[in-house]
């Protein structure tokens, strides 16, 4: 059939008169040729259609019928894991995964550390010093925020430490007034929300890490507000579980703006102080591991004081860089990391050799020689602090020169 088609068509070419290479049809001849030729012929189709059992639905309501009841009962087969949920429905399937809960702050050591040696007495000297000691702490520390403020006062004692870590109290102080001026005179939650974030950060930029505690600030406030009734919580779990908030501000928060005695809030002056008193055996590493010493030999009733003295002691006398052991009277015998402030004579060069060896657990030695011309004149053996750093090392050596 084909081959009688195309031999049809050709007996219809004539040559061009004007090249003897090409050949002309007439168009309407060419086109009725080719009609007669397929008259009758129904194409047929390459592939070959079998039909499966699955293909047997008519009509259309009938395809969707069954689809609808093959969805219905993969939906009803048991899931392969018990641990996983799945969503079914026309959307795409989701896992459900439940929210991580946050770790709970540990309140006690398993084993209790040992009350330290003269403790008691190393205390009341410390007390009694800071009788007659106005410290930084006294006027502007956390608990001063509140006395500024209607009611509730909380929510300002809250902001007030949250502010204070990495700062100094002076500074601390100054960004909580320049907040409360820039929320509308008022330091409360439904302010802080109302407010714009550039007017919190530019009120607290003299704090350290500003930016980040304008974002938590704004954070916390919203969350209190969405999840404990515009107040500040009373629970420690509660209280960290609010961005930039920590064990310490935790508790520091508890006692101040609801007077409970929940623990003991350690930053660097109390971490500090307590391990170059030598309280901790061995010395303790982070602020969480002497809160916890402390609270398991310490008594209780002294756990809501201990922050404000030692803060206000090492923010005036036992200062993280030059401490002032001269005027300390712990340095009689009740510190191990006392040290002897010796006066050169006038005229005199001094040196500072230092020698890091460690002697005892009280920490590492540093001798001090203080030499004349080509003469020694006097010798210091110095002991500090199991936690002195090389840089407090270093202020020795500068603090004895002329």
């Amino acid at each position: 059939m084909k081959r009688s088609a195309i031999n049809n068509i050709h007996t219809l070419a004539r040559q061009s008169p004007h090249n003897s290479r090409v050949t002309i049809y007439d168009p309407v001849e060419l086109s009725q040729a080719i009609e007669s030729t397929t008259a009758g012929v129904a194409r047929r189709s390459k592939r070959l259609m079998v039909p499966s059992e699955d293909d047997t639905v008519t009509s259309e309501d009938e395809r969707m019928a069954k689809k609808r009841a093959k969805t219905v009962a993969k939906s009803e087969e048991p899931a392969n894991k018990s641990t996983s949920q799945f969503v079914s429905g026309a959307s795409r399937s989701k896992r459900v995964t439940s929210p991580r809960k946050p770790k709970p702050i540990p309140t006690a050591l398993e084993t209790p550390h040992s009350a330290p040696l003269q403790w008691r007495e190393t205390y009341d000297t410390i007390k009694r010093m800071r009788e007659s000691i106005v410290a930084p702490v006294d006027t502007m520390g956390c608990d001063r925020a509140q006395l500024k403020e209607a009611d509730p006062k909380r929510f300002s004692t809250l902001v007030s430490l949250m502010l204070s870590s990495q700062t100094k109290d002076e500074v601390t102080d100054a960004a909580v007034a320049k907040l409360r001026d820039a929320v509308g005179g008022t330091l409360s939650i439904d302010a802080v929300i109302n407010a714009d974030e550039s007017a919190i950060a530019d009120a607290i930029s003299k704090v350290g890490f500003w930016r980040r505690k304008t974002q938590y600030i704004k954070q916390a406030a919203q969350k209190l507000h969405d999840d404990f009734g515009s107040d500040v919580p009373r629970t420690v779990d509660e209280l960290c579980s609010l961005p930039g908030v920590g064990p310490k501000m935790a508790f520091l928060t508890l006692q101040v703006a609801w007077k409970l005695n929940a623990g003991i809030g350690v930053d660097v002056h109390v971490h500090r102080i307590t391990n170059r008193l030598g309280w901790h055996k061995p010395p303790t590493k982070t602020p969480e591991q002497t809160r916890l010493n402390l609270q398991s030999w310490l008594p209780r009733e002294l756990h809501p004081e201990i922050n404000h003295l030692l803060v206000g002691f090492g923010q005036t006398i036992c200062a993280p860089v030059g401490p002032k052991c001269d005027q300390c009277e712990l340095s009689s015998g009740l510190c191990p990391s006392a040290r002897t402030v010796v006066r050169g004579k006038s005229g005199s060069k001094k040196t500072a050799i230092m020698t890091m060896a460690r002697d005892s657990e009280a920490g590492p030695q540093i001798e001090v020689k203080f030499e004349e011309e080509d003469r020694t004149v006097e010798q210091q053996t110095t002991l500090l602090s199991p936690l002195t750093t090389l840089e407090e090392a270093d202020h020795v050596k500068r603090e004895s020169a002329p």
